[in-house]
């Protein structure tokens, strides 16, 4: 930490003298920024208000990570990346969080029909992330079956393990999995709750 923040953090911590909320975050901010050109940090994540509720975004220097929906709790999502990735995560932002955070909320308001995003794959291995890889290209406003994508990630008997890596998209919304609809043209299942699922559907067909 640098010297500024050292009296600051005295300052703020002296007998008599109580800390504000401004002076918590400049602290706050000040170690981050000190943590991560340290390369003390390994993810980093923000929370952004959507039109589906609170979604923790986490990025690390390769790219998104994860995308956690307002149905999943924070703690469990960085539990997992913790796990999964590593425990050095630390809440504040980097380039790649700031631009998924303006993309978002262009697609959000309609203005924007494909993300441009460097993404980071590590959470998804083998037929998944074929599944996943498959997904992604499925254009804005259009829909797949499950066995659709079973077939074209090259395994047509697979509808069920598609199912499975769908459910586990670590990065829904911006890997459209709620593109991909039951063969018999039903919603089906999804991460964020079916009437989310109903809804993003509706937005990119212009008819919410």
């Amino acid at each position: 930490m640098s010297k500024t923040a050292d009296k600051q953090l005295e300052s703020v911590l002296s007998p008599g003298k109580g800390a504000t909320p401004a002076d918590w975050a400049r602290i706050r901010a000040e170690f981050a920024s000190k943590a991560r050109k340290r390369g003390l940090v390994d993810i980093s994540y923000e929370i952004h208000d959507s039109p589906f509720g609170p979604l923790l975004i986490g990025a690390t220097t390769q790219g998104l990570v994860r995308v956690g929906l307002s149905t999943e709790t924070q703690e469990a999502v960085l539990n997992d990346l913790a796990m999964r990735i590593s425990p050095k995560i630390l809440s504040g932002s980097r380039p790649q969080i700031k631009l998924a955070r303006k993309q978002l909320d262009q697609y959000f308001s309609g203005k924007r029909k494909e993300f441009k995003l460097d993404l980071d794959w590590q959470l998804t291995h083998g037929f998944r992330r074929q599944v996943l890889d498959v997904t992604d290209a499925i254009p804005y406003g259009e829909t797949r079956s499950y066995r659709e994508v079973a077939t074209q990630a090259g395994s047509p008997k697979a509808v069920r393990a598609a199912g499975s890596a769908l459910a586990h998209n670590p990065l829904p919304i911006v890997v459209p999995c709620h593109r991909v609809l039951k063969t018999d043209g039903h919603v089906g299942n999804y991460l964020g709750g079916t009437p989310m699922k109903e809804q993003l559907l509706e937005m990119e067909r212009g008819t919410a």
